[in-house]
């Protein structure tokens, strides 16, 4: 039986279900951040570093704080757009444009409001169901979405690496080691997901087997029997899902270039922050690579926001560049990648698109539109039925013409005389 066999079958859902917004959970991860930046503001004042995160604010240059700003916008809409080319790959899909701001906003919102992000993915999932998507090609959007995101991460780290590494563990030592262990824990997480997708029937034998072993332990139960429904249908989507967008390698390619290129203008923030705060003899390289490894480190705390990992990584990697200004940088680069881009996605949560149209007929509308108004246009329609008249004109002439025994000729108009016979008569 051919993998493809095992998908299951499409099913539209409305409700919570589906993934749901883990609602709940990013109360508490807004809470627990609220008290950590209450926290944070009353240790500057105890600690009488007060004054010097005022006078340090005072001298910031806003046009640097717009550029990084502009960083993360852009951030976002190359998120989106590496949503719109998974998309596009299925021509039926009803998922607009305005449904895929929604999902990245979700991702946003309810990832940096929960431990280790893990709210973003199921609302993201349930973001694409309440547009249209099925549960199970919903979730598989949004597994391929990860996998390419995880590979950025991962190509981006490993890059960054071999570049800077030398260079940090120089300035602190075996402490940037962190940095190694938690990109291997990411080298790990995506060769499961790979193995998942690439080879669905021993996960499932390997799922299967554990079940079974739950099984003979506790007993089989309503949650056992949900387990093995879920492992028999979701794997092989996954996997079917991942292996039609791997096939379409130009799109794959794009969503991966895109991927990069959203990542690289997360890490170029810190580097437009300190040129803010008058650093100008800063290297880009290694604020990008600061960048990078913040990341990798905040990723594995267990912490909403990554909180403690997010700290210690700027304390790490980029207090040495930010100097005395480092309190206030850390204060405003946290603005800028956390706290706004958090604060203003929850408007965002609810947009829905005005029509079902799928991205994919959309898209080969404006171009093929686009090519018949290029043929038309100037002027070319208007002549175009000028030309369809006078020949229609034309043609009907010379059917009622050749009705009337009459026709044109070079000497002139003839009419046959066996017509004016039957005229006569």
């Amino acid at each position: 039986m051919s993998e493809s066999s095992h998908t299951a079958p499409k099913q539209r859902v409305d409700a919570a279900p589906a993934g749901g917004d883990d609602r709940k959970g990013a109360r508490r991860g807004a809470i627990f951040i609220g008290l950590v930046l209450v926290a944070y503001i009353v240790y500057l004042v105890l600690t009488g570093q007060i004054l010097e995160f005022a006078q340090a604010m005072s001298s910031v240059q806003m046009s640097w704080i717009a550029v990084a700003c502009l960083c993360m916008v852009l951030y976002f809409i190359f998120g989106v757009a590496a949503y719109a080319i998974a998309v596009w790959l299925d021509p039926d899909s009803p998922v607009g444009i305005r449904d895929l701001v929604s999902v990245e906003a979700s991702g946003v919102f309810f990832g940096n409001l929960t431990p280790m992000m893990v709210g973003g993915t199921p609302a993201q999932i349930y973001r694409l169901t309440k547009a249209g998507q099925p549960v199970g090609e919903a979730g598989a959007t949004q597994f391929t979405r990860y996998i390419v995101f995880q590979i950025g991460l991962v190509v981006w780290g490993a890059i960054l690496l071999a570049v800077r590494l030398p260079f940090f563990t120089s300035l602190y030592g075996d402490m940037t080691l962190l940095c190694l262990f938690s990109f291997g824990g990411h080298v790990l997480l995506l060769t499961g997901l790979f193995i998942v997708c690439l080879c669905p029937r021993f996960v499932v034998r390997v799922a299967m087997w554990g079940i079974r072993f739950v099984e003979r332990v506790s007993g089989e139960s309503e949650r056992t029997r949900g387990w093995r429904d879920y492992v028999n249908s979701e794997i092989y989507s996954f996997s079917d899902h991942f292996k039609h967008a791997a096939a379409h390698l130009s799109s794959m390619g794009l969503t991966m270039l895109v991927t990069m290129a959203q990542l690289a203008f997360f890490y170029m923030v810190p580097y437009f922050v300190l040129l803010a705060f008058g650093k100008h003899d800063v290297d880009f390289l290694s604020c990008l690579a600061a960048g990078a490894f913040i990341q990798l480190l905040s990723s594995a705390v267990p912490l909403p926001g990554g909180t403690g990992g997010a700290e210690g990584g700027f304390a790490l990697f980029l207090g040495h560049f930010f100097g005395p200004s480092a309190t206030a940088g850390y204060l405003v680069w946290r603005i800028i990648t956390f706290f706004g881009p958090t604060i203003l996605a929850a408007p965002l949560l609810g947009l829905r698109s005005a029509h079902h149209a799928s991205i994919h007929a959309r898209w080969n509308r404006l171009v093929h539109g686009g090519r018949e108004r290029k043929r038309t246009a100037p002027g070319g329609e208007g002549r175009t039925a000028g030309h369809a008249a006078s020949g229609g004109a034309s043609a009907s002439r010379r059917r009622g013409s050749g009705r009337q025994g009459i026709r044109q000729t070079s000497g002139g108009i003839t009419v046959s005389p066996k017509s004016l016979r039957r005229r006569r008569k």
